[in-house]
């Protein structure tokens, strides 16, 4: 079994760095949005892993968002199979949701979009070995939820990852970014660059080249060790 789904938000998203990783190791890419009315499979029979990414909605959205609801609705058919499951900004979010925990603003609007420092839990650790700086491009952030174990935190918003027993992860941050990635959230959504907590555009450009090299190095081993555990030790056991 070597296809993943990957399941986005809008017509021009794209997997980035994830989707080269994955496809250099030779999975096939089963890429679908809801949100333009792909349906999600019934089972994971035919996949071996599903990646959530984000998207400007909220996954509070719900209630006027029809595929939101899909979604929130969804995620419990990977969890329940046991299929690797990895939640990237509001798909971590809507993992989190799942799971019981709280999505909300920042208490004083702040927001994180640029680079910012991310810092491993003693949990986190076998999977986050180091501090590193991460892209971000958010206002809400979520609680732990209850039996989850908290993976890495931040300055602006304490809680940046998580693992949910051996196979679900959720990640505040964006590791998929590339340099045109950056150039087109940057132009689409330059409005945003003058919220509270969100770096001028120059200075996306300046940290992905200081910073794109480390986060490149820790996906290519975090991706080994989401889809193929270690013996060694998993979150739900740390």
């Amino acid at each position: 079994m070597n296809q993943i789904l990957l399941v986005v938000h809008q017509e021009t998203s794209n997997p980035g760095l994830v989707g080269e990783k994955l496809r250099s190791r030779g999975y096939q890419l089963d890429i679908r949005c809801p949100a333009l009315g792909d349906l999600l499979p019934k089972t994971m029979s035919q996949h071996k892993a599903a990646i959530v990414f984000g998207g400007p909605m909220s996954a509070n959205d719900d209630d006027t968002l029809p595929f939101i609801r899909t979604e929130l609705d969804w995620i419990p058919t990977v969890l329940s199979a046991a299929k690797p499951y990895l939640g990237i900004c509001l798909g971590a979010q809507l993992l989190a949701r799942v799971l019981g925990a709280n999505v909300s603003p920042h208490p004083e609007e702040q927001r994180e979009i640029g680079y910012f420092d991310l810092f491993p839990t003693p949990a986190g650790s076998p999977y986050i070995p180091e501090p590193m700086a991460v892209y971000h491009w958010h206002r809400e952030g979520f609680t732990i939820p209850a039996g989850a174990v908290k993976l890495a935190e931040g300055d602006t918003f304490p809680n940046q990852a998580f693992c949910y027993q051996e196979t679900a992860f959720g990640l505040q941050f964006h590791p998929e970014m590339t340099s045109q990635l950056i150039d087109e959230w940057t132009t689409r959504g330059a409005e945003q660059l003058t919220f509270p907590g969100a770096h001028p555009r120059e200075l996306h450009f300046l940290n992905h080249e200081r910073f794109s090299a480390v986060v490149d190095d820790w996906l290519d081993n975090f991706l080994q060790i989401w889809l193929d555990p270690p013996a060694w030790k998993n979150c739900w056991s740390a």
